[in-house]
């Protein structure tokens, strides 16, 4: 669900990965809904939290959100409020960002009709001031086959280092077999840290990870103009980084397909 300032986001929600557009339990979803940003008082803090935990359950949220001195426009507070409803739970493995009164959405839905009703019901919500940009995009059968073989499960490094280790290698080596059932596919493989660390560090980390698993799928047999590789660092975390278990489903790689 990003760094908020001032004159970024004051609000990022990263949805989490379910199948799309279906009214999966919280507790079947494969990581939380992160919640962050700047929020200009406790209240307003309190208020989205509570309205996000009613809708994914306390365990699903991952609470990220700040107060700080940032100027939000009239009723802000408010027209958030109704914004966060079950609605989302129809969209999968995206992000809602509300940067003043200006709210982007992107991610997978489960149909064609949901591409343009989300949107529209998000419009209706709000005052006519608002502009709601649209990237929501129909979930493809083939992301659901590449997340199934990950089977929410954690390609291995030495410590601190982009090295594979030899159970990396083997999970990699199985991820191997279902991308190439899915055809020329552009593959994003997307690296991801804990937040322990400097962040440029962990962003200079997580690049060169996504690098040796891109590499190591080269070496095997894939064509290189079919992946890319992305860090991302610590900045879309799927649990607390105040535990060891958290920090540890932190740093992984993630499948995505691009097109």
């Amino acid at each position: 669900m990003k760094p908020i300032a001032l004159t970024a986001l004051l609000l990022a929600l990263l949805l989490p990965f379910t199948n799309a557009g279906a009214q999966t339990p919280p507790s079947q979803t494969t990581r939380p809904v992160v919640v962050s940003g700047t929020v200009p008082d406790e209240a307003t803090r309190q208020a989205i939290l509570t309205r996000l935990r009613a809708i994914y359950g306390n365990e699903q949220v991952v609470d990220q959100l700040g107060v700080g001195n940032v100027s939000t426009p009239p009723n802000w507070p408010d027209h958030v409020q109704k914004l966060l409803t079950p609605d989302l739970k129809q969209i999968s493995n995206g992000e809602l960002d509300i940067n003043g009164n200006v709210l982007s959405v992107r991610g997978d839905v489960g149909n064609e009709g949901l591409v343009q009703q989300l949107p529209a019901q998000f419009a209706n919500n709000l005052n006519p001031t608002y502009q709601v940009r649209n990237g929501l995009r129909v979930g493809t059968n083939e992301q659901q086959a590449l997340d199934k073989a990950l089977a929410n499960r954690i390609v291995q490094f030495a410590p601190a280092s982009a090295t594979l280790t030899p159970e990396g290698s083997k999970l990699l080596d199985e991820m191997l077999g279902a991308i190439r059932k899915l055809g020329d596919h552009t593959i994003q493989v997307i690296g991801h840290t804990d937040s322990q660390g400097r962040p440029d560090a962990n962003a200079a980390l997580s690049q060169a990870r996504a690098d040796a698993v891109r590499q190591y799928f080269i070496q095997h047999g894939l064509s290189a103009t079919q992946l890319v590789s992305i860090g991302k660092g610590s900045s879309e975390p799927v649990a607390s980084n105040d535990t060891p278990d958290g920090r540890a489903r932190n740093r992984r790689i993630e499948f995505r397909i691009a097109n």
